[in-house]
């Protein structure tokens, strides 16, 4: 059972931001190779995006394929939560220039043998809230 204490270990804090912040530099190259890497190779990762639902990193995978660029990006507030040794929530908001909307990006990161990776992934925007 997870208690407080485990809760925001900076060691853990601090190598879950590492990751993120690779996975948005490899978001921002669009480097689909390496975003498939943040990915937890299993038929059980899921991501929610905002027009697709993604069950499995291969379907994951192959919508990455379908892209051609993501438009550049400005991430606010963005929070990461540690829980215990092994997992971790990363929460953020984010703007495309010139678009009005907010987005939000959550992601559940597991400590896996291969390094952190993303299991569980939703993107959506808040359309009633403009910045």
């Amino acid at each position: 059972m997870t208690g407080l204490a485990d809760i925001d270990d900076e060691t853990v804090i601090a190598e879950v931001t590492a990751a993120f912040v690779g996975y948005e530099r490899a978001l921002m190259d669009y480097d689909p190779v390496a975003l498939d890497e943040f990915f937890w190779r299993d038929e059980r990762t899921i991501r929610f995006g905002v027009a697709e639902n993604l069950y499995g990193h291969a379907a994951i995978a192959a919508y990455r394929r379908t892209r051609k660029s993501v438009p550049g990006r400005v991430l606010a507030n963005t929070r990461i939560t540690a829980i215990g040794r092994d997992a971790a929530v990363v929460n953020t908001e984010f703007a495309y220039p010139g678009d009005p909307r907010v987005g939000r990006q959550s992601q559940i990161w597991a400590r896996r043998p291969e390094g952190w990776r993303v299991v569980a992934a939703h993107v959506s925007f808040r359309e009633e809230f403009e910045r």
